[in-house]
């Protein structure tokens, strides 16, 4: 199993892939998934859970469930699109996970996402995708994420959402979890990748990068919002993470 990191960074990230026979092993990512079956049938797993899905059926992937994708004879539409594009929807749901990730999408709902591509302008993207949810949501059963050993990667990423703000600090997470600092800084390691601290950096650049597309306050307030004590500091990790000082992604949206 292992973390993609490709959609870190981008704040309203969205792609779109038409394929064939498409097989995936065991990932998460901080990114919603969207699976839907145009012919054939495909296996996706999600939490260990397997679901079949045939023609017009789907998958709705929350960020950070482990999934897998694995089929013979099948033809797929898949979305990846981040929380902040349904944010709405996200922030209802933080901390939860459905109790079934699967559905059936209607012919209606179905006609507008093969007409959705990543050039879609972000009205449309934003219309389809919502859409998505509501009929995702409709009398769709939540369950709070667990709280106990077995689910600790869940409460490492919990604590992460909850604290990037202020104090996130892998010796405060100890603390919270009654780990111990080596175990949960070598665990973490093991399972994402990358280390506990490159990974809060990753997530807090991810939430400056929205912060800045979508509002125009001081870089500086941004900073500071997303848990950094100094520009200097801000400025050199949001270099390092996106090839570019904050000004300069703030400007490229302005184009």
């Amino acid at each position: 199993m292992f973390y993609e990191f490709k959609h870190f960074g981008v704040s309203e990230h969205f792609c779109r892939e038409y394929g064939r026979n498409f097989n995936f092993s065991a990932h998460i990512h901080h990114c919603f998934e969207l699976i839907i079956v145009v012919k054939g049938e495909m296996e996706v797993s999600v939490d260990g859970i397997k679901y079949i899905i045939g023609a017009d059926e789907a998958v709705l992937v929350f960020p950070n469930q482990i999934h897998s994708l694995k089929s013979r004879s099948c033809e797929h539409i898949l979305f990846i699109f981040s929380p902040e594009l349904v944010k709405a929807f996200s922030s209802k749901h933080t901390n939860k996970i459905p109790q079934d990730n699967k559905f059936v999408v209607s012919q209606y709902l179905l006609k507008s996402l093969k007409e959705l591509y990543e050039d879609s302008t972000i009205i449309k993207k934003k219309g389809a995708l919502y859409s998505v949810c509501a009929e995702f949501d409709e009398n769709r059963v939540y369950n709070e994420k667990e709280t106990d050993s077995r689910n600790l990667l869940y409460n490492i990423f919990e604590f992460v959402e909850k604290n990037y703000k202020s104090d996130c600090s892998l010796e405060k997470l100890a603390k919270e979890t009654a780990y111990s600092y080596s175990y949960l800084s070598h665990y973490f390691k093991n399972i994402v990748g990358i280390s506990f601290n490159a990974y809060v950096n990753q997530y807090r650049i991810s939430k400056a990068c929205y912060i800045l597309s979508n509002d125009d306050t001081y870089i500086l307030n941004c900073a500071l919002e997303c848990g950094y004590t100094s520009l200097r500091s801000f400025n050199r990790n949001f270099k390092m993470c996106i090839g570019m000082t904050p000004q300069q992604y703030r400007d490229k949206d302005k184009k």
